[in-house]
C-alpha cells in the first residue's frame, strides 16, 4: 500500500512551526517544543554522519543535499517481529542556489539489488531486512547518488495530523468507498466535490488504489500534501500547532538535528507553498519466483539518475555493486 502522502509531513509541519519563531511568546514556546521533539527523535545511521558516497559531510545551509522520506506502517495491528516494511519512499534533492526541489517516488515493489541480504527483491523489503540503514544502502545503489538525510514517519500520525488542523479542504475527484485506518471495509464513503476532509477521510483518499492509475494517485497525494501545507500556514492555524507537534513527535525518526531542519524553511514557506519537480519511474509488472515485482525501465532510471545528479551538482558516482540474478531472488511477503 503506497502512502506517499504521509512522507513529507514531518518536514513541512516542523518547518512551518520553526518559521514563526519570531512571532511572539507562544511561537517561541512552539519552536522550543518542536526542537525538543526533533531532539528526542534523532536516530543516527550505522555509517556515521556522512554517506559513503561523500568525501565529507554536507551542510544543508550551504550545500545541495538529498533526503530520503520513508513511510512505514508498524501499528500494533500490523506489527510483526522485527522491522516493518516501508510503505512509501520518496527521494528528494534540494538545490541551495535556486531553492528548487526534485522528487522521485520509488514504487515499493521495485525489483532492485538489496545489499543487506545479497540478492534482488522488492525495495520495500530492505527496511524489513535491515531497517533504515539497509533502505538507504539500497536507494543509493539504485540511483548512484548519496542519501544525506532521512525522515522516517509512521503511518499512525497521519490521521492525527489532519485532525489537529481541524481538517483540510479538498476537491474529491470521484466517489469512493474505502476502509479506514482500522481496516474496517467501506467505513469511509466520499462523494465528488469540494469538501472538508477529516484525517480518516483524507487518508482513505490518499491510500485508495481502486479508482485510477498509480500516476494519478501520486498526483492526488501531492495535492493533499499542498492542502495540508496551506492550512498549516494560515495565521489561525497557530493555535493548532501544539497538538500538531504532539501528533508527530512519537511517530518519526531522523538523522537531522533541529538546526539542520531549519535550513529547509526557505523551500517550504514561500508564497505558493512547496514547489517541486516530481519525476516518475516508468516500468512494468513482472512475475518471478511466485512473486509480483515492478521492473523499472532502465532508460527511465538512467534519466532520473542524471537529473538528480545534476540537481545536486555532483558527478554521477560509479556504483560497483554486482548485479544479482533472478535466480538469487528470495521472495519475502
Amino acid at each position: 500500500m503506497n502512502r506517499k502522502l504521509k512522507i513529507s509531513l514531518l518536514v513541512v509541519l516542523f518547518i512551518t512551526v520553526a518559521g514563526i519563531g519570531t512571532a511572539g511568546g507562544y511561537a517561541l514556546y512552539l519552536s522550543h517544543k518542536a526542537q525538543q521533539a526533533v531532539s528526542d527523535s534523532q536516530q543516527g545511521l550505522g555509517r556515521g554522519e556522512k554517506s559513503t558516497m561523500r568525501e565529507s559531510a554536507v551542510n544543508p545551509f550551504d550545500d545541495n543535499i538529498s533526503v530520503l522520506f520513508v513511510g512505514v506502517d508498524d501499528s500494533e495491528k500490523r506489527e510483526k517481529e522485527g522491522n516493518a516494511l516501508s510503505d512509501a519512499l520518496i527521494l528528494a534533492t534540494f538545490n541551495d542556489e535556486n531553492k528548487s526541489v526534485k522528487m522521485v517516488s520509488i514504487p515499493r515493489d521495485s525489483y532492485v539489488n538489496i545489499p543487506e541480504v545479497g540478492y534482488k527483491d522488492k525495495i520495500t523489503h530492505a527496511h524489513a531486512f535491515g531497517g533504515i540503514d539497509a533502505t538507504i544502502e539500497a536507494v543509493e545503489g539504485m540511483f548512484h547518488i548519496p542519501v544525506d538525510y532521512y525522515v522516517r514517519l509512521n503511518f499512525n500520525s497521519f490521521v492525527e495530523v489532519v485532525n489537529a488542523l481541524n481538517g483540510i479542504q479538498y476537491d474529491v475527484p470521484f466517489e469512493i468507498k474505502e476502509q479506514n485506518s482500522e481496516d474496517q471495509p467501506e467505513a469511509i464513503h466520499l462523494k465528488p466535490g469540494i469538501q472538508k476532509l477529516t484525517g480518516e477521510e483524507a487518508l482513505a483518499l490518499a491510500r485508495t488504489r481502486k479508482y485510477d492509475s498509480d500516476l494519478a494517485r501520486g498526483q492526488r497525494q501531492m495535492e493533499l500534501i499542498q492542502a495540508i501545507v496551506q492550512k498549516a500556514k494560515k495565521p489561525e492555524a497557530i493555535n493548532d500547532y501544539g497538538n500538531l507537534i504532539d501528533s508527530i513527535k512519537s511517530n518519526f525518526t531522523t538523522n537531522m538535528a533541529f538546526n539542520e531542519l531549519l535550513s529547509f524553511k526557505d523551500y517550504f514557506l514561500n508564497e505558493n507553498g512547496l514547489q517541486y519537480d516530481e519525476m516518475q519511474l516508468e516500468g512494468k509488472g513482472i512475475w518471478i519466483n511466485n512473486g509480483w515485482y515492478y521492473e523499472v525501465k532502465e532508460t527511465s532510471l538512467v534519466t532520473v539518475r542524471e537529473k538528480l545528479k545534476n540537481h545536486l551538482g555532483i558527478e554521477l558516482i560509479q556504483y560497483y555493486d554486482r548485479e544479482f540474478t533472478a535466480e538469487e531472488t528470495t521472495p519475502y511477503y
